[in-house]
């Protein structure tokens, strides 16, 4: 079996791409990523490539506001098409194509044409239910929403119908996907791993403090709103809320003007996984309260540095905690009083907390890391053939 991969940026395929090069069955991956950021990405060059002459330059204008949402939606299309149509020009011989969704539908087919299997790899909700979702959030606050792109909407879409299999990381996504019609014998549950060389606990969590983190971009789809909202009903002598990812002024200003933002909340900004894994380790908790997120790795992350998670139901929890729950806990969208209860909890019960931690560490090695991801989608790509 020989297996080729394509994807926009890098996202979780470059980890599926070295499991599959260690099976032996990596044909080719193609990405718009430019070379130069891949050099750490441990796979043979000739294995790797790139059309870097649309993404590139939309990863420095992207987020320009200057440049105005027309511009860069139309950016981004130009980017996924054109990386399709390099990818459907240039696909190898391979047995199975998997296609990162959304810039994939023409090398699939393309694939299919020549008899090989066409997987769709879905990393987040079905995209009307994304849509949707946050649509909802967006509306409920009051703020602008430009919506997902309706060409990319209808492509993907497209995709999900031509592809033989669709891949998704959670229960979430599955259900978005059968709540939208998509015949269950189309789905593939195949949830991420999380790099255990790179995550592992270093340090522990001050015993006197209760230290709250949540990592990832600062928006409304990842629930920012309700987690502050928590914390400040939260009572505890010496507590602390630390954002780390990219934040975003906006929502802090729009916030402010409610008289929903903390000053006392910490925002550092993206950090290096090596810096990363020490924080985790350093917190008491982590809380992800996302709208919709297909999988939150950042939440296996977590656990294997040996800290404790509050996640909701839209975040891939009910993939990685146990029928127990002992390593966290998973609460409903949008509630704010179900997260201030859980927080409040843990804050009030120490033994709790270390129990937790290690109940994290061990969870986590048990599930395994990419290797039993890697495992789990090359059976599924083997029994496609």
């Amino acid at each position: 079996m020989k297996v080729a991969l394509s994807t926009i940026g890098k996202f979780h395929s470059f980890d599926l791409a070295r499991e599959l090069h260690a099976h032996g069955v990596l044909r080719a991956i193609y990405t718009g990523y430019p070379r130069f950021k891949l050099r750490s990405e441990r796979l043979p060059p000739e294995l790797i490539h790139t059309f870097p002459w649309v993404h590139a330059p939309l990863m420095g204008f992207h987020y320009a506001r200057f440049l105005g949402t027309r511009f860069n939606r139309q950016f981004s299309y130009v980017d996924r098409m054109s990386l399709d149509m390099y990818v459907s020009s240039r696909l190898p011989e391979c047995d199975v194509f998997v296609g990162l969704s959304g810039s994939a539908l023409r090398s699939g087919r393309r694939a299919q044409a020549r008899g090989a299997r066409y997987v769709c790899d879905r990393g987040s909700s079905h995209i009307r239910v994304q849509d949707r979702l946050q649509r909802e959030e967006h509306e409920l606050w009051n703020l602008r929403y430009d919506g997902i792109d309706p060409r990319v909407m209808e492509w993907e879409e497209s995709e999900y119908a031509a592809a033989d299999c669709i891949t998704v990381p959670s229960e979430f996504s599955l259900r978005s996907f059968l709540e939208s019609g998509v015949p269950r014998r189309k789905l593939r549950r195949l949830p991420y791993g999380v790099d255990l060389s790179r995550f592992e606990p270093r340090g522990q969590p001050d015993p006197k403090r209760f230290d709250i983190l949540f990592v990832g971009g600062m928006a409304l789809r990842k629930g920012v709103p309700y987690l502050i909202q928590a914390y400040r009903k939260l009572r505890h002598p010496a507590k602390s809320l630390t954002f780390v990812g990219s934040a975003s002024p906006e929502l802090i200003a729009a916030l402010r003007a409610r008289g929903q933002w903390d000053d006392e909340v910490r925002v550092v900004g993206p950090v290096p996984q090596s810096a990363l894994k020490d924080i985790m380790s350093r917190s008491h908790v982590l809380v992800l309260p996302s709208i919709e997120d297909g999988f939150g790795m950042v939440l296996a992350q977590a656990m294997a540095c040996g800290c404790p998670i509050i996640g909701s139901r839209n975040t891939g929890t009910e993939d990685l905690l146990s029928a127990e729950a002992e390593e966290g806990f998973t609460v409903p969208i949008r509630d704010s009083d179900a997260i201030a209860e859980r927080l409040q909890q843990m804050a009030d019960d120490p033994a709790l907390r270390a129990r937790m931690r290690e109940a994290s560490i061990a969870r986590v090695k048990r599930l395994g890391g990419w290797r039993d991801y890697g495992n789990a989608a090359v059976a599924i790509y083997r029994s496609l053939l």
